[in-house]
Parts: C-alpha cells; structure tokens; sequence
C-alpha cells in the first residue's frame, strides 16, 4: 500500500501544528491547529489547502489551540469522519475551543466596529460557537495503550507524552492486516521533560519506520528542575520584597497549574516570606484546573501522594479565581498581588490589561513561565524591548523581566534526543514544531546519532516507503507571506543582536579565535550589503 506524508503546519513553525497522511482508501489528518504570534498575523484566515469534506478522520494529539483550534473551521468546512483522542484531551479542548469562539466573536465585534467608521466591511469569525458543539459530536474517546483501527487498514495507539493531561504520542500502523509487516509512523506530540513534576514521563517507544518529532526547544537545554526552583524561590522572595504586582502570563493548561503547585510548596516553607493574595484571572482557568483534578490518577506519583493524603495540590493559600470582567479590573486597585492570566505568550487575553497597569512599574515584576513564540509580545519582551504598544498606549517597560525555562511542560534539547535514541536503527525523523534553527539544530543532533532526518518545510510531501534517505517526493508552494510585512525583518535583526550580545560574552574564553574570525567578517559584509538595500 502506498502512502505519503504532508507537513501542511509546524513545519519551520511552532504553531500550527497539522500532519496529513495519505493512502490508496484514506486521508488521515494529524491535528489541525492554529497559528500563534507572527505566524498567525501572516495566515490569518487562510483557507485549508485541502477539501476538508476529503478527510476521513482526525487524530488530536492534545487539546492545545495550537493543535486543536482550527477543528470547528474543519467541520465548518464540511469534515463529517470523527476526531480521535483521550478522554482528558476532549474534556479540555470543550474547553479551549469554546473559550476561542468567544473571543473570536468579540474580536471580530471590535473590528467590524473599527471597519464601519471606516467604510470597510463587516469582519466575520472564523467559526461560531455552533461550530465547536457540532465538533464535540465527532469526537471519539480512545484509552491510551489501547490499538484501534479509525480507517481501512489504518489503527492507532496513543501513548502518554508527558506533556499536559491526556496528551499522546501516536503510534499509527499503515497496511493490510493480512499482508506482510505494516508500515509505522510514530508521531511524537509535543514531548514532556524527562525530569517530571505533574505529569508521567514521556513513554518509550523504540520501533517505527518513520517518526515526526517536535523542536520547540530544539536547540537549547533548560535547567535542572532543582535550579529552576532555586531561581523561581529566589526571583519570587525578591519580587515580594518589592510589594508590588507580580505578573505571570501562563497558559491556562498546565503550565497554570505547575506555578498554582509550585507556589503551594514554597508555602510550605517556613523560611519564604508571607506571599500576597493569588489571582488567577481566567474564564476558564477553574474548569480547566478541574479538568486536572477530575483525572488525577493520570498524573505523576507526586500528585497522586497528594489526592491520597486529602490534599489539592493546585490551591495555594490565598488563591481566588476571576471570572467575570469587572473581577478582573477589580484586581487593578490591589497595590501587591501575585496576578496569572492568559495568554502565555501576551498575545492577548487578561494579561494584556494587566501589563498596561503596570509594566511601567519599576516594583512590578513579571515571569515568563513557557515558550514565547515569534511576534508575540511576550517574545518582544523576552528579547528585551523597552517601548511597547498595548491596547493603543505607548507603555515603558519598567518592570523586572524573569524567565524561567524549567517550567515548560516541553523537553529540552537534552530530552528530546535521549527519547529519539530509543528507537531502532533504521528510523527515519522529520523534525517539525519548531523555529528554523531549533528544528535543523535537533536535526542535527539526530543525524550525529546515527539516524537520517530533515526538517520539512511548509507544504513538503514525503513518499513513506522504508528508505532510508528522507528525498521531499513533491513541494507543494508554502502559502504567500506578506513580504511587505517588517515584522520579520525586527523579530530577526532582535535574534542577531542577541546572538551578538551572547557571543560577546563568551569571546574572552575562547580558546582559538582562527575559526570564528572569518565567519563574523563574513557576518559583517552581508549586514553592511542589507543596509544598502534601504535605499
């Protein structure tokens, strides 16, 4: 049986993530999420490059919008197979995609408003809340280890990932059952640390003829779990000292409820300073918070030794959760208040009316807890900005900026190759779900161990065949980009600056210069010919 792969999202992206596979008897798509940040700016609206009523079944590898949220267009679009997933995945993408329609709606309320003054047409969302209902009835509940067959010699398993509550890794079998050996593609999902805290660790699989792994953190290494507490204990005390706001921009899934547990342990510290009250300001973030508890006996040891002993390790001391608006504004009159609030990555959401009160502030502090994506204002801060624009204000930043990596409920560099390693020799990786550098770093990585792999880009199809050698079969054209757009140009001159500034500080010990001299003068020439261009 033939068989070929299409990377239609997260390829030379983060977000987006959509995977197609296709056979002699069925098309098989693997998840289908939105864009995020710049990437979302550049899409936006953009049709499927496929007729979604052609589609047979979908596989959710977990409810993360960035996976999930394009599903109501799919079904808007005529999609009638069924989308499959773990229990935890369904219970929290009601969630998530309810929540994305209204903002939706509201967003597209606001600009229709803006558009009218201007004699411009009427903005219209991309999906409704009838939408998403009518997605709910496609979905179809699958037991993580359990082999189900979703389309004509095609069966799944979905393994735990580590990554939030219900994620998978998908095992997918492509063949007759009465023929000879089936073809395997494992799809990673978006992978746990090794070094768990909430969640199990990442499951071991060691054969597949072809696997799709994530990058997001491709090129880099986080700290120990111990370091990143120590940091977190120190920054936090000091943040409290200050006796003004801290702010933590966090997504409401999961990395919410690592700080909520992490904060409850440094109460349990007798030497840790009082903390003040606790907000958590989302619509959705006590649900999505039960949705953790309802499936504790999914979670680590660490929490379950909790629900054993009577205890919720999610509810710090002091912890009130906002739902409604005028709670939220409320929050502005407290002169000291640890705040959480969506979006992760200040791409909108509470958060954004939160860091308008008070990044100015020099007694304000915030900590990024999670990936900050390309174009979102997190990542603008992140990479240093001192002037940003929020809600239609100038804004100073004035606050102390903190980023703690350890907290991500994605693998570093370290643990995406250890869980690479455990397959058989053989195995053929597509590097995917990450930044251009991050995913040829890891593809690199992966290469040095022995195994082929290239990092797909947008549109790439591969035959899947049990060869060796990963060779595109066909390039489907990547959709336009606003060429016109200087977003790229800032978000790229920002990362070589910082490479710079990075590579300044570690001239003084190196050892031989002889090998890095030609390529910064080389650096140079090719910055001293794109200035020319401006003219």
């Amino acid at each position: 049986m033939s068989a070929r792969i299409i990377f239609y999202g997260a390829a030379g992206e983060v977000t987006g993530s959509s995977y197609m596979i296709e056979t002699d008897h069925a098309r098989i798509l693997v998840d289908c999420g939105t864009r995020q940040g710049a990437d979302a700016e550049e899409r936006e609206g953009e049709s499927f490059p496929y007729s979604p009523g052609g589609v047979d079944a979908v596989i959710l590898t977990h409810a993360h919008i960035d996976h999930s949220g394009r599903l109501p267009q799919l079904v808007k679009g005529g999609f009638k197979g069924s989308i499959w997933a773990t229990d935890p995945t369904i219970d929290l993408a009601t969630v998530l995609l309810h929540d994305t329609a209204k903002l939706m709606a509201e967003d597209a309320e606001w600009r229709s408003r803006k558009n009218a003054r201007k004699g411009l047409p009427q903005v219209k969302p991309l999906y409704s809340e009838r939408d998403v209902e009518e997605t709910l009835k496609r979905f179809r509940y699958v037991r993580y280890d359990d082999q189900v067959e979703i389309a004509p010699s095609i069966s799944i398993r979905c393994r735990d990932s580590g990554h939030i509550i219900g994620a998978a890794m998908i095992e997918m079998w492509i063949g007759d059952s009465g023929g000879g050996k089936p073809l395997k593609i494992v799809f990673s999902g978006d992978v746990g640390p090794k070094e768990v805290v909430i969640e199990k660790p990442p499951t071991v699989i060691e054969e597949a003829d072809y696997v799709v792994i994530e990058s997001t953190y491709g090129d880099r290494a986080h700290r120990s779990l111990a370091d990143t507490r120590d940091e977190f204990r120190r920054e936090l005390r000091s943040a409290i000292s200050s006796h003004g706001k801290i702010l933590i921009p966090t997504f409401v899934v999961d990395r919410a409820q690592r700080v909520l547990y992490e904060l409850k342990r440094l109460q349990k510290d007798r030497d840790f300073p009082r903390m003040p009250e606790i907000y958590f300001d989302s619509p959705m973030g006590e649900k999505a918070t039960q949705i953790y508890e309802k499936h504790m006996h999914l979670l680590s040891r660490e929490m379950q030794d909790y629900a054993r002993a009577g205890q919720n390790p999610f509810s710090p001391e002091g912890l009130s959760y906002t739902s409604s608006v005028e709670g939220s504004r409320a929050i502005n009159s407290r002169d000291s208040a640890i705040v959480m609030a969506g979006s992760g990555m200040c791409s909108g959401g509470r958060i954004m009316h939160h860091l308008k009160h008070n990044l100015w502030n020099e007694s304000c502090h915030v900590f990024f807890v999670g990936y900050q994506a390309r174009g979102t204002l997190g990542r603008r801060l992140v990479d240093g900005e001192k002037h940003v624009r929020i809600a239609g204000e100038d804004i100073a930043v004035g606050a102390a900026l903190h980023t703690l990596g350890g907290f991500s409920a994605h693998g570093d560099r370290n643990d995406l190759l250890g869980w690479a390693s455990n397959f058989k020799r053989g195995t053929v990786f597509f590097v995917t779900h990450g930044e251009p550098r991050s995913s040829e770093a890891l593809a690199t990585g992966i290469r040095d161990l022995g195994y082929s792999a290239a990092a797909p880009s947008a549109g790439a199809s591969y035959e899947l065949n049990r060869r060796e050698e990963v060779v595109p079969s066909s390039i489907a054209p990547a959709p336009p980009r606003n060429i016109t757009d200087r977003g790229d140009i800032l978000a790229l001159l920002r990362e070589i600056s910082s490479e710079t500034e990075s590579l300044r500080e570690a001239a003084g010990s190196l050892n031989d210069i002889s090998p890095v001299l030609p390529l910064l003068e080389s650096v140079r020439l090719i910055l001293r010919t794109a200035k020319k261009l401006k003219q």
